[in-house]
């Protein structure tokens, strides 16, 4: 199977950075100190912006104050974070400017977690820093695609979680899905699923204005 696209457009935690432990741990101690169910908190944490959650969860609390906090502990917290097999061959692959990171973490956290997993910071970030509505709605990779100067349709997201797989799809993007977070039952409305990037070769062509995507 093979597509070809003007960038690709990556999530972050799942993705690129494998942090599942490090969230699940941090999610656990916040729940535990608001006496909040835990399982309720990681059943709609994954993939979502941790102000969202916040406020979905504990409405009368100061959601940007916890946000700060929760994000600040997981920055801190390394214990098993490592970086996605194939992430880094793959980004070496692509491009400069043809790929960006779009995540609903904070870009306080995601410049952390990628400099810890010796990943390249792109010139395009899109953090839950610079949208008003987080995953699934379309606005963080519509966001992407602005910056790329890329239009939507031009655009391959890559992504682990359901709510980001929703956005991308809403804002007119294909989608592949990692089985890194999430059962591939759960992932059904992505265009390909994969059990990781290892599964994908990328080349540049027509003077690297395009990119030729190759699922193995």
């Amino acid at each position: 199977m093979n597509f070809q696209f003007s960038a690709i457009l990556f999530d972050l935690d799942g993705v690129l950075v494998d942090s599942t432990r490090s969230v699940a741990r941090q999610w656990r101690l916040w729940a535990e100190e608001n006496n909040i169910d835990p399982e309720k908190v990681l059943a709609i944490a994954h993939g979502r912006r941790t102000i969202e959650v916040v406020q979905i969860l504990a409405p009368h609390l100061d959601a940007k104050a916890e946000e700060s906090r929760i994000e600040k502990r997981e920055a801190d917290d390394i214990d098993g974070v490592a970086v996605m097999p194939g992430a880094a061959e793959l980004l070496k692959s692509i491009p400069d400017g043809r790929w960006c990171v779009v995540t609903s973490g904070t870009r306080y956290l995601a410049t952390s977690r990628l400099r810890f997993a010796q990943l390249p910071i792109p010139r395009v970030l899109v953090a839950a820093d610079d949208v008003q509505k987080g995953k699934p709605d379309p606005e963080p990779y519509l966001k992407g695609a602005e910056l790329l100067e890329v239009k939507p349709a031009e655009c391959l997201v890559i992504e682990d979680a359901p709510a980001g797989i929703r956005s991308a799809r809403a804002g007119g993007m294909k989608a592949i899905a990692l089985t890194s977070t999430y059962p591939q039952s759960e992932l059904r409305e992505a265009d390909a699923i994969l059990q990781n990037l290892g599964k994908i070769q990328v080349r540049g062509v027509d003077g690297e204005r395009r990119l030729q995507v190759d699922i193995l």
